[in-house]
C-alpha cells in the first residue's frame, strides 16, 4: 500500500470483529451467557472504541455492543454510533444494481477506524462482508481482524477428521434430488483427495440434512454433528455414517449446527 501524500488523510483502520455464537437464541438466554468466556477481552476492548460500524443487522450488533458495554464500557454512547447495515441480496434471484461499497467505507477513508460486524462468528467467513473486506484492500484501507469463536474452525478442530485439507460448500441444494447428487459428488472429492468437507444449513433444516447425509453417503464415511458450540450443552460427535443410520441424532431445530465428513 503505497504512504499517504502530505498533507493527505491517513486511512482509518477496517477491523473485523468477531460476534459469539448464540444468535438466534432467545433474548433472556442470550443475555445472561458472558460474553468474556467467548470473545477475547482485546476485541471486546476494540468493539468498545469504535464509533463507526457496518453490520449484517444492527438490532443484533446493538445487542452485542450492550453486552460489551457490560464488561467494558463503549467510548460513545449506543445511541450516537453510526451503523450502517450491509447491502442485503435481492429475493427471487432478481437483479440488484451494485451496492457503493466504496459509501460504506467512507468513514475510513476521513480516518475514523470501522468495525465490520456479522450475526454470529467471524465476520466474511461464512457470513457476508468479504466483499467490503475485498473493497477495503482495493482503496488502501487496513484490514485488521480479531480473535473470536469461528464455527467451522471450532467444528473442524472437534471432528477428528482431515485438519489438513478441508473445504467449506455452504448450504446444499433445497431440492432433495439436486442435494443427494451434490453430496455424491462431494464425497467422491472427498474420497479422492482426503479433504473433509463442510456445510451448514438453516436450524429448522437441520433434520432434513441429517436424513439426506444417512442416506445418501457411504456406511464407512465418517461423519461429524456440530451443535450449539460454545453454548451450554453443545456438542460434536462423529460417527461412520452407518451408526449415524442406527441411532439418527435428534437436533433442536433451533441452534445452528455444522455437519462435517471425510469418505475413506
Amino acid at each position: 500500500m503505497a504512504e499517504p501524500s502530505a498533507g493527505a488523510v491517513r486511512p482509518g483502520r477496517l477491523y473485523l470483529v468477531p460476534n459469539t455464537l448464540d444468535h438466534g437464541l432467545p433474548a433472556e438466554l442470550s443475555q445472561a451467557l458472558d460474553v468474556q468466556q467467548v470473545l477475547p477481552l482485546g476485541a471486546l476492548q476494540v468493539a468498545a472504541g469504535l464509533g463507526h460500524w457496518v453490520v449484517e443487522n444492527a438490532r443484533s450488533a446493538r445487542a452485542l455492543l450492550k453486552r460489551v458495554d457490560a464488561v467494558v464500557p463503549l467510548a460513545q454512547p449506543l445511541q450516537s454510533l453510526q451503523m450502517t447495515e450491509l447491502p442485503r441480496p435481492p429475493k427471487g434471484g432478481a437483479k440488484a444494481p451494485e451496492p457503493n461499497w466504496k459509501a460504506l467505507l467512507a468513514p475510513a477513508l476521513a480516518g475514523h477506524d470501522i468495525g465490520l460486524l456479522s450475526e454470529a462468528g467471524l465476520p466474511a467467513v461464512a457470513d457476508p462482508g468479504a466483499r467490503l473486506v475485498s473493497e477495503a484492500h482495493a482503496l488502501g484501507v487496513p484490514v485488521l481482524p480479531l480473535s473470536g469463536p469461528s464455527a467451522l474452525i471450532l467444528a473442524v478442530a472437534a471432528s477428528g477428521l482431515n485438519g489438513q485439507s478441508f473445504a467449506f460448500v455452504g448450504y446444499l441444494p433445497v431440492d432433495k434430488a439436486e442435494r443427494a447428487q451434490r453430496l455424491r459428488e462431494l464425497e467422491t472429492h472427498s474420497r479422492r483427495w482426503q479433504q473433509t468437507q463442510l456445510m451448514i444449513e438453516t436450524p429448522y433444516r437441520n433434520a432434513a440434512l441429517v436424513e439426506a447425509l444417512c442416506a445418501t453417503l457411504s456406511p464407512d464415511t465418517r461423519l461429524n454433528i456440530a451443535c450449539g458450540l460454545t453454548l451450554p450443552g453443545g456438542h460434536s460427535l462423529t460417527r461412520k455414517v452407518a451408526e449415524w443410520r442406527r441411532s439418527p441424532p435428534q437436533l433442536p431445530a433451533d441452534l445452528p449446527a455444522v455437519f462435517s465428513f471425510l469418505a475413506i
